[in-house]
């Protein structure tokens, strides 16, 4: 079921988001570039309204989890992915992402890899296993021996209501979310009966 669900635009519902950086570069061990990611989630929140419950940024990916609005998983992470590249970009020190050779579009830089993963999180248990990944990933991984102590998580803005470097949402739906997964749910059945008829 989960793979069916992976990447597809489910209005109503939390998603657990993944993004690597190409070739793995250590992108994430920079103070200047974790700032600037931060910094273009804060404004994207104001331009494209989305609910930011968790988050962690790690030497090279990132996990949030979010709830867009308007539903648009696969655009919203596409938006912040691009506008995060520039900005990481013109911040990260040694590290080069130029590409072999330029893109059809003229484009000769690659930060993330093209493709990324959104999970939908349907029950209250998984959505706090993630949370409880997203916050220990940092232990597990050997950077800290204590999740408060990792600066590039919402740890501290999720359990003790800190702003810096960014504030998680602690209402986590918006308010016709109930609405909008049902419907979601209905349009998948119907898909899925589709399919099985033209077999």
């Amino acid at each position: 079921m989960a793979r069916k669900w992976s990447n597809r635009n489910l209005p109503g519902a939390l998603h657990f988001l993944t993004g690597n950086i190409t070739q793995r570069l250590p992108v994430f061990k920079q103070e200047a570039c974790c700032r600037a990611f931060l910094e273009v989630c804060s404004k994207l929140r104001k331009e494209w309204p989305f609910k930011l419950v968790a988050y962690v940024l790690m030497p090279d990916h990132i996990h949030l989890i979010v709830n867009p609005k308007d539903g648009r998983i696969r655009e919203l992470a596409n938006a912040l992915k691009s506008m995060a590249a520039r900005r990481i970009i013109d911040e990260a020190k040694g590290l080069s992402f130029l590409k072999e050779k330029p893109d059809p579009d003229g484009s000769i830089h690659q930060v993330w890899q093209e493709s990324f993963k959104a999970l939908p999180l349907w029950s209250a248990w998984l959505i706090w296993q993630k949370i409880h990944y997203i916050h220990n990933n940092p232990i597990k991984a050997g950077l800290v021996g204590s999740a408060g102590d990792y600066l590039w998580s919402s740890f501290r803005a999720f359990y003790l209501g800190e702003c810096d470097p960014i504030q998680v949402d602690k209402e986590w739906w918006w308010e016709d979310d109930v609405r909008k997964l049902e419907k979601a749910s209905a349009e998948w059945v119907a898909e899925m009966a589709r399919k099985k008829k033209k077999r």
